[in-house]
């Protein structure tokens, strides 16, 4: 069984979107033994900045996930590309600041770590995707319309 590049984006962003929610919710799990959960310097307020991130980092994929099911323009592929790139920047990054600040949770280390790795998974088929040549049917009767008249 052979499954599309199309097929195994939406696999990779729905792996995505599952490790995210599961690196979330590993953040909170000490809420149910009754342990503090709050960030230093944080006077009980989360930053506007910061709920706005968070709300990309879901809908994005989201919305990737239905464009990709229904859309294989080579503008979108490229596009795609662009965020699936900028995705694994910020999850690097993430990584980076998870190792500076003690004490370090080796478990969210371990789960935004292999969220990372999916991302490259997701650049280097997301890249293939990109380099596919287009076959929609417009660019198709186009072509064969202009060998038809060179003929």
């Amino acid at each position: 069984m052979s499954i599309s590049k199309q097929g195994k984006i939406i696999a990779l962003w729905i792996v995505f979107l599952f490790g995210t929610v599961f690196h979330t919710q590993l953040a909170l799990m000490p809420l149910l033994y009754g342990e503090n959960v709050v960030m230093p310097n944080s006077q009980g307020k989360m930053p506007a900045f910061d709920s706005w991130l968070m709300l990309g980092m879901f809908v994005l994929p989201a919305i990737a996930i239905v464009v990709t099911a229904f859309n294989n323009s080579r503008r979108y592929r490229l596009i795609h590309f662009c965020v699936t790139v900028l995705f694994t920047v910020i999850n690097f990054i993430h990584i980076v600041f998870d190792l500076s600040v003690p004490p370090i949770v080796w478990h969210q280390i371990v789960s935004i770590v292999l969220l990372f790795v999916n991302g490259l998974l997701l650049n280097i088929v997301s890249l293939q995707w990109l380099r596919e040549r287009d076959k929609s049917p417009k660019l198709r009767k186009k072509v064969t319309v202009k060998a038809v008249k060179n003929s």
